[in-house]
């Protein structure tokens, strides 16, 4: 039988989140309660919308390590409006908007300057870390109405507009000419550009969906903890990064693209989350074996596309 590498490695996610399942029964014991299914669900909601509307810009090879700070400001921003207002709709339109316009100002500003859009990323890291400050007005932390969010604290309306946003990103990314032009751009921007495709105009349009889910993740994260502070989503970003690493996409993008990556890593980096404090690594340690796994899936991704990828 002949030895297919490439097979192996694109079932190696899948495998990977498998033996993390195994473990995570292990490591409950077998306790697997309504209880923990729920705080397993919390978890996974918020890293898999941010990360699936980020698969559009890691599919034409750009970079964002502003996604954490960008939901931070959308879900203080829509706090803020909450209590003005009193009102979730209102509440929640207001963190898409907030979203999109990060997403649309960090694109644009790459393409006025002609810059790779990861450069303009990093500076607003440190913008929106500012902007967090502002919002909080010197206080600590910027608590809603929990009863106002409550209703929608529930399995239920995470778990729908997850699937209807995976939903309508998996559509726009495998069916349309959109997501073949993306794809097109991240295995070959020169090519690409030759071929009559705008890279600056794609960019904006993958930063604005990208900030769609920015957005609803904020609105989750208010539901989830209706308490916001200067650590509000500072994990996300990493957090993202490593789920769509691990749900094996390659941070290249191109032809490779895989919506589902996103699903299937925000659910191995949940499990990893909960495994490892249970085995008595402490967080220190957490961190290092999270580093060396992601290295290691890094490295093995990297042995099935480096030599397939065209021309950058």
């Amino acid at each position: 039988m002949k030895f297919d590498k490439q097979k192996i490695i694109d079932f190696a996610p899948l495998l990977g989140l498998l033996i993390l399942v195994v473990l995570y029964v292990i490591a409950m014991q077998g306790d697997i309660s309504p209880y923990n299914i729920k705080i397993l669900i919390n978890q996974v909601v918020i890293t898999a919308i941010v990360a699936t509307g980020a698969i559009f810009i890691f599919s034409i090879g750009a970079f964002d390590i502003s996604l954490g700070a960008s939901t931070a400001v959308s879900a203080m921003t829509g706090a803020l409006v909450l209590n003005a207002t009193g009102s979730v709709p209102l509440m929640f339109l207001t963190c898409l908007v907030v979203g999109m316009g990060i997403g649309l100002f960090n694109s644009t500003l790459a393409a006025i300057f002609n810059l790779p859009a990861f450069v303009t990323t990093i500076a607003m890291l440190s913008i929106l870390g500012s902007v967090v400050e502002l919002l909080l007005a010197g206080n600590s932390q910027l608590a809603v109405d929990a009863a106002l969010v409550k209703p929608f604290d529930s399995v239920i309306v995470k778990v729908v507009l997850t699937l209807v946003y995976f939903a309508i990103c998996a559509f726009l990314q495998h069916f349309t000419k959109l997501g073949r032009s993306n794809m097109f751009l991240g295995d070959s921007p020169i090519c690409a550009k030759q071929s009559g495709l705008s890279p600056k105009k794609l960019t904006i349009i993958v930063f604005v969906l990208a900030g769609i889910g920015v957005g609803i993740g904020a609105f989750l994260t208010i539901v989830r903890a209706p308490v916001l502070g200067k650590t509000t989503a500072a994990s996300i970003g990493m957090d993202v990064l490593m789920a769509i690493v691990f749900g094996g996409m390659p941070l290249s993008g191109g032809s490779r693209t895989k919506i589902t990556a996103a699903i299937v890593g925000a659910i191995s980096i949940a499990l990893l989350n909960q495994i490892l404090p249970v085995f008595g690594l402490d967080t220190g340690m957490a961190q290092t074996v999270k580093a060396v796994l992601f290295l290691g899936v890094v490295f093995v991704a990297s042995m099935g596309y480096r030599e397939k990828m065209l021309p950058r």
